[in-house]
């Protein structure tokens, strides 16, 4: 299989018809005839955004002996030019070839530090240009034939091999889409190589993953080595399953489980599936509806234990709690010091998992220090093993449902892998999407030294960037209103700052968490939490220009702009290593458009056609006029403060959760209106979004503050249809023309 990375040649005599470019042209046609194509350009440009091309190109040939380079009395440019190219290629890629050539110029007119980084010196003239081609192409194809990890390698192999294939998916890499006219669409859609490459497990020259051998073993120790773990697994359906797959390796019935309040719903459906008994810890939450870290106290082992006493069901268990599995990148990016949590809890707590989805990137740069769980030089917990499960396809490179899960052994308790295997092999799939397996196996090696944190460096100043781009606008507008985006109020004007700017410090009223402990919580930078206008972090509400979020993100959507997640008043979007200047930059500009319509009250059908359309209702309302009667409907319900506490109310378990979700697989619930609610005994998971974190899980009761939620809810959805709450688990009912709402609870 050709891939297209050309050889790129630069120098200004490329195009000249003088000897120089005669010389280079007849080199860069003998290259072709070797087979590689050529990109032939005549200046650098601007070095560092030329420098990109590494990523697309085979080999560099740089000429020195250009007029740009002629050297001065003190300082000779062609130098200078010369390894700011060089430095700013291998900041990112130490590994592509790079040539000189020149007709008068030898490596004595080139520093050290230049040479050592080079692949050759090309005198012209001295041999023929097929000679110097031959050597230019060998070690271009060498550098390419580097680049697959393994699994990569072998599926790409197999796919170009053209041998006929029995074994299952029935499409027989793509042959029956061929049979049908919508089939051929579909060929053309996706292409030869995908459809190629989707093949089953039966091929043996690919390796297993479901016993990790050949080429997916090879590419999950490549993956353990990139990422500094002992071991890695790679997993085809996303870190629910992962999460699922360490809580059935460590967890079975009724062990006592710590878990974040503010955890994905995959791991209360663990907890459910491994029928355990949770204990939680709860974290703070301010009026913005951004939940805050687990306070350090929480953590300490004598407040769990008085928590474990305290619990109807975990107070009659004997022994240590089996896993405590925290949110370690909440989605708004708050992080925590490992380090500390292991120090508190290492040996008190058998396994020790983060739920590591939205932070993969942590282990490749600095800034992020102890506040990941498995990195580099990192000390080991002396009885605790360390799990991290983590969601490749959300920051990194990899397709969707790509995900891993990292292990680092204890001192004195080291991973049982077959053991573990087998709480694998109950959650993977006999029939795994290989270009999923693919791509974190390159995602993986898009990670490796150094370009794995020059990535993630270029995420962080995208971000940063992007924060001071909304600031100026902010400046500028002086007292007229804008966005704010959530943080830390002093940024430097460059470069990446101090990781101690984005500690969440004690009593700071930006975060609205309180007296948070030193050192223990930090705000990852690349997550952007947008807070519109309408709303401060106490909970008050302005009586001028109240912007739910969710008309913000409508408009965005209709001006190609798709968001993350969305609050009352807040809306979130993540700089991940696919993020562009060109992407947030349009956010911006966006954001301008939108304050422009909504200062002229402009109508909906005109600003939002495709949203009017589906309701049409709204078509002569003003946006200005839409957003202040949903901002005056949560004003007078007091929503943000009324949500905050609905979080932090008391959660009063009166089964546990495995018994209470079986009472559905046998039909012993009540299907319970609204305002009965009270005191009644949920089933089922209950899951606002946003911001789409379980508020009750099967097993606890039903208070009078969360029925009030509910109510207003069931009010707002009324009110403003096209805007309707999304809560998972609130069954909805219109069949009597009425529209009813119910939450199946335990029978009485």
């Amino acid at each position: 299989m050709r891939f297209h990375f050309p050889i790129i040649i630069i120098d200004e005599d490329f195009r000249s018809e003088n000897a120089s470019g005669l010389g280079i042209r007849a080199l860069a046609e003998a290259i072709k005839e070797e087979g590689m194509d050529v990109l032939g350009v005549t200046s650098y440009g601007d070095l560092s955004s030329f420098a990109q091309q590494q990523s697309r190109a085979s080999a560099f040939i740089l000429s020195i002996d250009d007029e740009e380079f002629t050297p001065g009395p003190e300082l000779d440019p062609a130098v200078l030019n010369l390894r700011k190219f060089v430095e700013e290629i291998r900041y990112k890629n130490a590994e592509i070839p790079i040539f000189l050539h020149g007709e008068t110029r030898t490596s004595r007119h080139i520093p050290n530090d230049i040479l050592r980084e080079l692949h050759g010196f090309i005198h012209m003239y001295e041999d023929t240009p097929e000679f110097i081609a031959r050597h230019v192409v060998r070690e271009a194809k060498a550098y390419l034939d580097s680049l697959p990890p393994p699994f990569f390698r072998a599926l790409v192999h197999y796919a170009a091999d053209g041998s006929y294939s029995w074994h299952c998916p029935g499409h027989s890499g793509g042959v029956a889409f061929l049979k049908s006219p919508v089939g051929q669409m579909f060929h053309q859609f996706f292409g030869e190589n995908m459809l190629r490459a989707d093949v089953c497990n039966a091929v043996e020259e690919l390796g297993q993953l479901l016993d990790h051998t050949g080429p997916v073993a090879a590419s999950e120790r490549n993956a353990a080595r990139i990422f500094n773990a002992d071991h890695l697994f790679f997993v085809t359906n996303g870190t629910s399953t992962s999460n699922k797959i360490v809580w059935h390796s460590t967890v079975a019935p009724g062990d006592v489980v710590i878990v974040d309040r503010n955890c994905h719903k995959s791991i209360l459906h663990a907890i459910m599936m491994t029928g355990a008994i949770p204990v939680f810890l709860m974290p703070t939450r301010n009026n913005y509806g951004i939940i805050g870290p687990i306070p350090k106290e929480e953590f300490r082992w004598k407040n769990i234990e008085k928590k474990i006493a305290a619990h109807p069901f975990a107070s009659q268990v004997k022994g240590k709690p089996r896993v405590l599995t925290i949110t370690q990148s909440t989605y708004d990016g708050i992080l925590y010091n490992v380090e500390e949590i292991k120090e508190m809890l290492d040996g008190r707590i058998d396994t020790l998992h983060f739920d590591e989805a939205w932070l993969p990137h942590a282990s490749f740069h600095d800034f992020y220090g102890d506040y990941h769980a498995i990195g580099a030089d990192r000390p080991r917990c002396k009885e605790s093993m360390i799990f991290s499960t983590q969601s490749t396809h959300k920051l990194l490179a990899g397709l969707s449902q790509a995900s891993q899960i990292l292990v680092q052994d204890a001192e004195n308790n080291k991973l049982d892998r077959d053991v573990f295997n087998e709480a694998y092999l109950m959650h993977t799939s006999t029939s795994p999407q290989y270009s999923i397996i693919a791509s974190c196996d390159v995602a993986a090696a898009m990670m490796e030294e150094p370009g794995g944190k020059a990535l993630v460096e270029e995420s962080i100043m995208e971000a940063l960037d992007f924060r001071r781009a909304m600031r100026k606008v902010d400046k500028e507008f002086g007292a007229d209103w804008w966005f704010q985006v959530w943080g830390p109020k002093d940024l430097s004007e460059e470069g990446i700052e101090e990781r101690e700017a984005w500690m969440l410090k004690p009593g700071e009223r930006w975060h609205g968490f309180g007296k948070l402990a030193k050192g223990f919580n930090l705000l990852d930078p690349i997550k952007a939490t947008i807070i519109t206008p309408g709303l401060d972090v106490d909970g008050d509400f302005s009586d001028e220009n109240g912007i739910p979020a969710a008309i913000v993100t409508k408009y965005l959507a209709e001006h190609g702009v798709i968001v993350e997640k969305c609050g009352l008043y807040s809306f979130f979007i993540m700089f991940t290593i696919g993020i562009t200047k060109g992407r947030w930059n349009t956010l911006v500009t966006a954001l301008q458009q939108f304050k422009d319509d909504y200062d002229r009250n402009h109508p909906l059908w005109k600003v939002l056609p495709e949203f009017v359309l589906k309701h049409p209702r709204y078509e002569r309302t003003g946006l200005k006029d839409l957003c202040t009667q949903i901002h005056e409907v949560y004003k007078m319900r007091d929503v943000a403060r009324l949500t905050t506490k609905m979080y932090l109310s008391d959660m009063v378990p009166a089964m546990r959760p495995a018994d209470a979700f079986a009472k559905m697989a046998h039909r012993e619930i009540d299907r319970v209106s609204i305002d009965e609610l009270e005191g009644r005994v949920t089933a089922v998971l209950l899951t606002p979004y946003p911001p789409g974190i379980p508020l009750l899980i099967p097993g606890e009761r039903f208070n009078a503050t969360i029925v009030r939620y509910l109510k207003f809810a069931r009010e707002f959805n009324e009110k403003f249809p096209g805007f309707e709450t999304d809560i998972h688990g609130l069954v909805k009912d219109a069949s009597n023309g009425a529209v009813r709402y119910y939450v199946d609870c335990v029978e009485n």
